[in-house]
């Protein structure tokens, strides 16, 4: 039998494991990227596994989310990136050069490689043909130093697309159609491969803004083939070379197949608060819009953003519409600029924003309280925009710009549409890419290490019996961004004593103790901390910190209805125990400040796939899953990952 196009590239890079259904194998990572909210901690951890210079074949930081500098904490971060990375034998992508995932696609990703990101939207590199995989920033410390990255073998889903996206329909609506079927949850252990007549339709572009979106289905990534779309966009970015053409079998089989017809589909919109709550732009049309951003490394191409500029040349946008773009890169930004695109935006009323994340991680632009936003993001989680109780739709470029001019959610069908623009030739600017030393000029060199980085704690090992009280019980699809808070307090990641203070903010009530508070104070006492929570637990970014602070505040469990693919790997690598319950109904059993006891945990986590909760009244008693691999185990065992991969290389 053939082979998927994900299991071929799997199969060029193992290096560990036998590559059966569902288990946990070792795979060659050619290229990592880093982003300054993870990369200071994946390089401190980088430095203290001692490992010199990276081993992959590229490594790239990149400078784009804690862009707003309000206070020393960012630009302490970026210089600490900029000198550890020529230290260290990695290109650093400097701020003000785009966003890491559009700047990748643009200048390094290659068909047929593996690239590991601590960053969750990494599978964007799969609309070039490569096995793109968002982790945790540890596992991309250990992908760094020459370690393989650990995954379980994915089962594959086929989405195969037919016909042809008709004018006013977008690749956003595909990915939005799919997040309709598949939703965020349940999708942990698969990955998707796009099939079919319709994929030679999509531009690489298009094919990166489904492949973004991955993400948000919780799979471990997205693939197209490297056909004569990527060829094209290659050549057009002056990298020809990098080209090699590569595809399923033909008699490949896959585990899933959805079939989605291009032709049928329609605008639509994903609706407050989730990512697959998903209606049509018909049924949302009429609904009053007071903001419009157009930008993230979901849909801020040249070709988006010319389409954008197309419409807005002679019109202005509504009186009540506050409208900004966001350029993905500086490359785009400059092309846009020199044809007098940028013109038109403007003097249609745009705002520029940076070429940054921005207001996709709540820096910035949060919109007014009681109003709505579109916005061509990937994320609308509630709060992620800074505001409290936001009204966040997403919505393609096409529809976030008719509704800009009109005022209020409109179809794009109603405007005079021009065909989306492709670049035959990029105007090539790397100038803001530095490379880094030689190994004889990184011997000299100096890091540049403020007192606002620390180096984190590392984990305590796993007792054998856990005297344990719950400190928080949540509910389903608990993200990491009610874990751990982004926009303003994102400067704070470089230090985990000052941002663990943030853990679970959006559960803090005032004048009562916060998750820290009790956190620290069960520290003190040497009684370990519980979180208890529904479904999905864990969706959302890759941020390691949803694991490192809590673990800093002396939570050791998290018992769940199911944990997150990244998530329950940080879990791990940190030395918490992430455990799922048998009997779901159990959940309702337990109650937050309730008081547990977990006996034998050590011989557990060494052999057995079940483990007993017992609330120490007697009240209940519960069985939960221990759903480990045996190097999960060993981890553990070894009081996270940092010790285990010490211990290794001894």
């Amino acid at each position: 039998m053939g082979q998927t196009l994900i299991h071929k590239i799997i199969s060029a890079h193992l290096v560990d494991g036998e590559m059966a259904a569902g288990e946990q194998i070792g795979i060659r990572i050619d290229q990592t990227l880093t982003q300054d909210a993870t990369g200071t901690t994946v390089f401190l951890l980088f430095e203290s596994m001692a490992a010199g210079r990276v081993k992959t074949d590229l490594s790239v930081s990149y400078i784009d989310h804690n862009m707003s500098q309000f206070g020393p904490e960012n630009h302490n971060d970026h210089l600490y990136l900029q000198t550890i990375a020529a230290k260290s034998g990695v290109y650093h992508s400097r701020a003000g050069n785009g966003i890491c995932h559009q700047v990748h696609l643009e200048r390094f990703g290659r068909p047929a490689a593996t690239l590991l990101g601590s960053d969750s939207h990494t599978p964007t590199g799969g609309a070039l043909g490569m096995l793109a995989i968002g982790a945790g920033g540890l596992d991309v410390a250990v992908a760094m130093a020459g370690g393989p990255f650990y995954l379980t073998n994915p089962k594959v889903i086929g989405v195969k697309l037919t016909g042809k996206l008709q004018k006013g329909v977008a690749a956003k609506d595909v990915i939005l159609k799919l997040l309709s079927i598949l939703t965020t949850k349940g999708n942990v252990g698969w990955a998707v491969e796009y099939i079919g007549e319709g994929v030679r339709t999509l531009s690489v572009p298009q094919r990166a803004t489904i492949t973004n979106m991955g993400a948000e289905l919780g799979v471990t990534a997205s693939v197209f083939a490297s056909d004569e779309q990527t060829r094209k966009f290659l050549t057009a970015q002056k990298r020809e070379k990098d080209y090699q053409p590569i595809s399923a079998d033909v008699d490949a089989k896959y585990d899933r197949v959805i079939e989605i017809e291009l032709d049928e589909l329609e605008p639509m919109a994903a609706c407050p608060s989730s990512p697959d709550n998903v209606k049509t732009i018909a049924e949302l049309a009429g609904a009053k819009v007071s903001q419009v951003v157009i930008g993230s490394c979901t849909n801020s191409s040249f070709a988006d953003l010319m389409l954008v500029a197309k419409v807005l040349k002679g019109k202005r946008i509504n009186n009540m519409v506050e409208f900004a773009i966001a350029p993905g890169s500086r490359e785009v930004l400059n092309m846009l600029a020199a044809n007098g695109a940028l013109a038109d935006m403007v003097s249609a009323g745009a705002r520029i924003l940076e070429s940054s994340c921005g207001p996709c991680i709540g820096q910035g632009f949060s919109p007014a309280d009681g109003t709505v936003s579109l916005r061509t993001f990937n994320r609308n989680f509630a709060g992620r925009s800074g505001t409290k109780n936001d009204s966040v739709y997403l919505v393609s470029p096409q529809t976030a710009v008719a509704s800009a001019l009109a005022g209020k959610i409109t179809d794009p069908r109603e405007l005079e549409l021009a065909e989306i623009i492709q670049a035959d030739e990029f105007a090539i600017d790397d100038s803001m890419v530095e490379k880094p030393l030689s190994e004889k000029d990184a011997k000299k060199a100096k890091v540049i290490r403020a007192d606002t980085i620390v180096v984190p704690e590392s984990p305590k090992p796993l007792p054998d019996k856990f005297n344990a009280d719950v400190i928080l019980k949540c509910g389903d699809k608990i993200t990491t961004d009610h874990i751990m808070p982004a926009g303003g307090f994102l400067k704070l990641r470089s230090n985990v004593p000052e941002y663990a203070k943030v853990v679970f903010n959006c559960f803090n009530e005032p004048g009562e103790k916060t998750f820290a508070e009790c956190g620290l104070e069960l520290k003190q006492k040497e009684i370990a901390g519980v979180i208890v929570a529904g479904q999905s637990y864990g969706q959302g970014s890759s941020r390691e910190h949803a694991a490192l602070c809590p673990m800093y505040l002396g939570v050791r469990v998290v018992l769940a209805k199911s944990i997150e693919r990244i998530h329950k790997a940080n879990l791990i690598n940190f030395c918490i125990v992430p455990l799922e319950f048998v009997r779901a109904a159990d959940y309702d059993k337990i109650e937050q400040g309730d008081q547990l006891e977990i006996a034998d945990l050590i011989e557990a986590v060494k052999n057995k796939n079940e483990i007993k909760i017992t609330e120490k009244s007697g009240k209940y008693e519960i069985v939960c899953k221990l759903d480990l691999s045996q190097r999960d185990r060993e981890i553990l065992l070894a009081a996270g990952l940092l010790n285990y991969t010490k211990k290794k290389n001894e």
